[in-house]
């Protein structure tokens, strides 16, 4: 069994968007303001600076009870001691995913539409899967490969096919948030919301109430 997560706010780092702050000071102001999960994406970093941010991550989030998640990287959650990794649709299977990661760490995959969760289905071992990510719901600047935006629509199409955990993401923010939540999204993943934001706490605490305020 996995270990407890909860998709309620996602924080997915950007490199270049925490650059002036810091990554760290980013992720710990981001926490104090409701943050539930993190996920480190930095898809320019080389395994050995990968691995040394996601153990600082870790040192910072570990007492906390807030599970670190490293993207597309197996190898440098394992390293690091990660509580998990999230896949796109072209990184490693799933099932040889949970081989290497064990049953414990935390497996997400990311979904663009309900094709692509039928693909998945039918292609890949889903069952390795412990939540989805689902979008993206808005056109966004901060992944370059993001397919077309679903909006809110297709959050809910995606719900209905699955009742395994789901995250939406892709160009949310508080005036969406509500949307994706009620569409039947468990939480909301957010990058520039907050790591672009003057006050990451305070951008953390309004998207934590705009969540809460939908369900």
């Amino acid at each position: 069994m996995s270990r407890p997560f909860d998709l309620t706010l996602y924080l997915v780092t950007d490199p270049r968007l925490v650059a002036e702050r810091g990554l760290l000071a980013t992720v710990e102001a981001a926490v104090k303001g409701g943050v539930t999960l993190v996920q480190l994406r930095d898809p320019d970093a080389h395994g050995r600076a990968l691995v040394e941010q996601a153990r600082a991550l870790k040192a910072l989030l570990a007492p906390l009870r807030i599970p670190l998640i490293v993207n597309d990287r197996v190898d440098v959650a394992v390293a690091a001691d990660a509580d998990g990794v999230h896949l796109g649709q072209d990184d490693m299977a799933p099932a040889d995913a949970r081989a290497l990661l064990g049953p414990e760490r935390i497996l997400g995959l990311s979904v663009g539409n309900p094709a692509e969760f039928a693909g998945s289905s039918s292609g890949i071992d889903i069952g390795a899967v412990d939540y989805l990510g689902v979008g993206p719901v808005k056109a966004t600047g901060t992944k370059k490969d993001a397919g077309a935006a679903i909006g809110a629509a297709g959050v809910a199409a995606v719900r209905a096919l699955t009742r395994r955990p789901i995250v939406g993401i892709g160009g949310i923010d508080g005036a969406l948030a509500g949307e994706v939540i009620r569409a039947g999204a468990d939480g909301v993943a957010v990058v520039s919301a907050i790591c672009a934001a003057p006050d990451p706490e305070h951008a953390a605490r309004a998207l934590l109430s705009a969540v809460t305020a939908a369900r």
